[in-house]
């Protein structure tokens, strides 16, 4: 008798086990639809990595990397990819339900200018008596005013004609526009896709090498779920962590897993992008100082100023309010290695 209680035992133990295993459900934006530059979210979850946290999560596309934190303000979502510097303008006037980033990935800003070599533009003085293409309401655009006063330019001289973001390469190929104000990542892969060379064929000009020096994408979560479980914060950050590492490893084995996730997707191409993604925006020499993952206080508060300037905000939120370290995993095991295969 004692056997078959002790068996029982045993059993429900492993119910209930099985059950925690699933008790946190989080759901997880995307910055945008599926791309290869969000393999580590697919790898995290094709091997496990989610599930050894006991977290199940939900992973859906995006609407921009702006709009992430609007899902997650809104409650619809409760953790996602997307743009720190949106946490920034919304921390400034409703910092109670501002979303907190908690593991940054694009160490270096996505913010670019990019002209065609036939326009004329070489350096960034040839802007003045051009006319540059922006999506009204986009970071690039928004921050414009802010990259000409840095640089001494002439904003009068600039002329800005304010079109749909899937507008931008097409005008720029046929030249109805001298310039396009983008974000790397996605405009130099929306060139590609139009049979574009965009390192032979394009002059790129990066906020990051004219005085803007802004983070940008990572992972944030709302407040809510800090206050509620960050236990299940910390383990999300974990197995981000670890997918993040393993597919600056082994791009081949990241492809599966988000081929998996969504199987129209563009292989070569999405490769590349997450290649790019490592060689523009996340490997720095302050990511091999600090790891994956971290931020530099000070280069974050220079960086809130300068959003705080270009989007009038009234108020200047502290780094603190904007980025945590509290779930990041010891510096030992942030330690990325990005090799190209």
């Amino acid at each position: 008798m004692l056997k078959t209680i002790s068996a029982a035992l045993l059993g429900l133990a492993l119910v209930a086990a099985s059950a925690r295993a699933e008790d946190t459900t989080i759901k997880f934006t995307l910055g945008w639809k599926t791309q290869g530059s969000d393999a580590a979210f697919f790898y995290a979850k094709d091997n496990g990595y989610f599930k050894e946290e006991g977290l199940n999560v939900v992973i859906d596309q995006g609407e921009g990397s702006g709009a992430t934190v609007t899902r997650v303000m809104s409650g619809a979502y409760d953790a996602g990819f997307g743009d720190v510097n949106a946490i920034i303008q919304n921390a400034a006037t409703k910092p109670q339900d501002a979303p907190v980033m908690v593991y940054m990935m694009w160490n270096q800003p996505p913010f670019a200018i990019v002209a065609k070599n036939t326009s004329g533009i070489q350096t960034i003085k040839d802007f003045e008596g051009h006319t540059l293409g922006g999506a009204q309401g986009t970071p690039t655009t928004r921050l414009l005013p802010v990259f000409v006063h840095k640089n001494g330019l002439d904003g009068e001289k600039i002329k800005v004609s304010n079109m749909a973001p899937n507008l931008q390469e097409p005008m720029l190929i046929k030249g109805d526009i001298d310039a396009a104000l983008v974000f790397n990542i996605t405009s130099y892969f929306n060139l590609v896709l139009n049979r574009q060379d965009p390192d032979k064929d394009f002059k790129w000009f990066s906020f990051g090498d004219y005085g803007l020096d802004l983070y940008s994408n990572g992972v944030m979560v709302s407040r809510k779920l800090i206050a509620s479980n960050p236990k299940a914060v910390a383990g999300l950050v974990r197995a981000i962590n670890k997918g993040a590492i393993a597919v600056a490893k082994d791009q081949n084995a990241a492809m599966k897993a988000a081929l998996n996730y969504d199987n129209l997707i563009n292989v070569d191409v999405e490769k590349r992008r997450l290649q790019y993604s490592f060689e523009k925006l996340i490997v720095s020499p302050e990511m091999k100082d600090i790891g994956i993952g971290d931020v530099k206080d000070d280069r974050m508060a220079r960086a809130i100023g300068f959003i705080v300037e270009g989007y009038q905000l009234a108020r200047t939120p502290t780094p603190a309010e904007v980025f945590s370290r509290e779930f990041l995993p010891p510096r030992a095991e942030r330690e990325l290695v990005y090799t190209a295969n």
